[in-house]
């Protein structure tokens, strides 16, 4: 289910590995009601150990806009009502951290137990599967290119002598890179989404190639900049958490729930709200 072009924007997510962790911990919006014993007894009822008695934790690096990003107080988005059918399953809050991406792909947030579970349109790798435990794809996505209207680029090949910018550490940046040598660009790399989105419409760098779900959210809010160019990469997003403990086990939860929001309309009802559409079939 593919973004199309007249809806908003996606993550591949990022940032160098600079690896201390932005210590802000910040509360998403929704999550269960449930008071903290009786969330205990739900968790330990599925063999689930929290990392915080009450508290779904969630890592990851804002913003990754539709995905999660701060809207006031609140972490909102797409992949936060997804993972809030987890938290409000296990009848408990979710909690989000914002955090390097690095330390979510690689696993060791969950390691160092802080947080339970990962989110970001992390793309499902083989690297990232041997690291950490990943569940059922929720979403499907390509690599997108943007850059401002007026600008004359449609392709790669017409970044010749200029400068494309890339989110670090993401799928986005490793096309960016494989194909550089041929079309004769310069690949620049940014640490979050929103350097790369402004840097391109203050021309600091001739274009941008990004997930199609955040880049065409960013153009929705921006006339002046287009998606002239579209690479079906075949990715498919997960959640991520730790590869042994409780980790398989909440990977499970969610896979069962997505299942059960995808046959009874909920799934399509996130959908919407985020993109504008209900997904493709």
């Amino acid at each position: 289910m593919n973004i199309v072009p007249s809806l908003r924007t996606r993550r591949a997510r990022a940032l160098t590995a600079s690896a201390a962790v932005l210590a802000l911990t910040l509360t998403a919006c929704g999550g269960g009601s449930g008071s903290s014993s009786g969330s205990e007894d739900k968790a330990k009822a599925a063999g689930i150990t929290l990392v915080k008695p009450g508290k779904l934790t969630i890592c990851t690096h804002l913003p990754y806009k539709p995905f999660q990003y701060k809207d006031g107080t609140k972490v909102v988005g797409f992949d936060v009502d997804l993972l809030d059918l987890v938290a409000k399953d296990l009848g408990v809050e979710q909690d989000v951290v914002n955090i390097e991406w690095s330390q979510v792909t690689s696993g060791a947030a969950f390691q160092a137990k802080k947080c339970d579970m990962g989110m970001g349109a992390m793309t499902i790798t083989p690297e990232r599967q041997a690291a950490i435990s990943i569940t059922d794809p929720y979403m499907d996505a390509t690599q997108v290119l943007m850059t401002k209207k007026d600008s004359g680029i449609k392709s790669l090949a017409d970044l010749k002598g200029k400068k494309l910018g890339a989110q670090a550490d993401t799928t986005g940046k490793k096309y960016a890179d494989a194909n550089a040598a041929a079309n004769g660009y310069t690949v620049i790399p940014f640490n979050d989404l929103a350097l790369q989105e402004n840097n391109v419409k203050s021309g600091r760098v001739d274009a941008a190639i990004n997930d199609n779900g955040v880049l065409y959210d960013f153009v929705k809010a921006n006339d002046d900049m287009a998606v002239v160019a579209e690479f079906h990469t075949g990715e498919q997003y997960g959640f991520g958490a730790l590869k042994d403990g409780s980790g398989p086990k909440l990977v499970a939860k969610f896979n069962e729930l997505l299942t059960k929001a995808k046959s009874d309309g909920k799934y399509n009802e996130i959908y919407k709200l985020w993109f504008g559409v209900e997904p493709k079939k």
